[in-house]
């Protein structure tokens, strides 16, 4: 547990809501300060480019990160030969090996790139669902694309903004009773954003997650699919009206069509699904047809086969990704450890961005407690703990 964490845990609940406006305001600086406003722009701006603009522009950004990685990052540098450097200065990213996580895990340091220094950087930890967590170090103008592109690829495609009052599902820790009555959320003015406990779910316990809602005029939701899901049907089950929200954007886990189902008749809204890592290694969200668009000036995506070659569209493989908004720590052909399927059709949208017709192996399994509260995602149980493994 972080000092913050601990110190939060022990103020009453008026001190946390304000606590937690106080980290909102430094937060908020974080993810949108800046040149954050100019990073919205690029990315409208390339939204409507065509598929050869799209190919042309990441050449030329793979050479430059390539030949970073051989120059200065300490991993490239001792791992690649010759050969594979030369080809990474002419931008072959398929002459270039697969980057397991174990490397990264083991000295995510030696991926920096020395030739930088930036201003605060800022370390995350991936949920550790396959293992060890993956320490993932962003400089402030990385962060900030990060939210660039889930405003203009994620936010606006749903009709909403983070410039709205939303709900969100999150790891954080939220309430830190266990055994609490409520309430299950705390708002964060600075955002005039809710933050849900994912960790109290019960039939019992839905009642005050929607009236939260309302009050604090909630017009969006973001976050864990499975507690939305969850949420939903508890809501249907009690018949509990529906608040007025625009959308749902989900995140983390798969979104099933059954799970799309019931939250749409849940909340009266339609639900758009985001396929996105703590890495930022791949960003992948739903236009209003529906279909699930690759951002290329995010990564360089490959569907790849058991022996490295290419998949045709239709045909499921793995998901292996070289992050091009990331590029103080590099990872290159980093496997995500997903499968997924590329869609043969143009999207009736009109965006020539690649498609993905389905990504497989996100179902979260869901914890039922002896109380009736289920639980998915609870990896902070093992934040902070190196000695366990997996």
């Amino acid at each position: 547990m972080s000092l913050f964490d601990s110190i939060y845990s022990h103020l009453p609940i008026p001190a946390q809501h304000a606590a937690v406006s106080a980290y909102g305001l430094y937060w908020r600086w974080l993810r949108f300060g800046g040149d954050y406003q100019k990073y919205v722009h690029e990315y409208l701006a390339r939204e409507a480019w065509t598929d050869s603009q799209w190919k042309v522009w990441q050449l030329e950004k793979l050479r430059g990160l390539l030949t970073a990685c051989a120059r200065h990052v300490p991993y490239y540098r001792e791992h690649w030969d010759e050969t594979q450097k030369r080809f990474a200065r002419e931008g072959n990213l398929s002459a270039l090996p697969l980057l397991e996580k174990e490397p990264i895990r083991a000295a995510p340091d030696s991926f920096l790139r020395k030739d930088l220094r930036p201003f605060h950087p800022q370390v995350f930890l991936t949920s550790g669902s396959t293992g060890t967590p993956i320490a993932c170090t962003y400089t402030l103008a990385e962060l900030r694309e990060s939210l660039a592109v889930r405003e203009t690829r994620s936010a606006q495609w749903a009709g909403v903004s983070f410039r709205m009052p939303r709900a969100t599902f999150s790891g954080r820790m939220v309430e830190p009773n266990p055994n609490s009555r409520g309430p299950f959320h705390r708002f964060n003015a600075a955002e005039s954003q809710v933050y849900f406990s994912p960790f109290h779910l019960r039939s019992d316990t839905a009642g005050q997650y929607v009236e939260a809602v309302r009050r604090h005029k909630v017009q969006w939701g973001t976050g864990y699919a499975v507690s939305f899901y969850l949420l939903a049907r508890f809501m249907l089950e009690q018949n509990i009206p529906a608040p007025n929200i625009k959308a749902i954007i989900t995140t983390s886990e798969k979104l099933t069509p059954e799970m799309r189902a019931v939250m749409e008749r849940a909340y009266g809204c339609k639900i758009y699904e985001e396929y996105s890592t703590v890495e930022n290694a791949i960003f992948a969200s739903e236009c209003a047809q529906g279909r699930l668009h690759v951002s290329p000036d995010v990564a360089a995506v490959e569907i790849l086969r058991a022996d490295g070659s290419p998949c045709t569209p239709g045909e499921a493989g793995e998901v292996v990704v070289t992050p091009l908004a990331r590029t103080y720590q590099p990872f290159v052909r980093y496997r995500l450890g997903d499968v997924a399927i590329w869609d043969s059709e143009p999207c009736p949208c009109g965006r020539q961005m690649p498609v993905i017709k389905e990504v497989i192996g996100r179902i979260e399994d869901v914890v039922v407690g002896p109380d009736g509260r289920q639980m998915v995602r609870f990896h902070g149980v093992f934040v902070n703990q190196p000695r366990v493994r997996e």
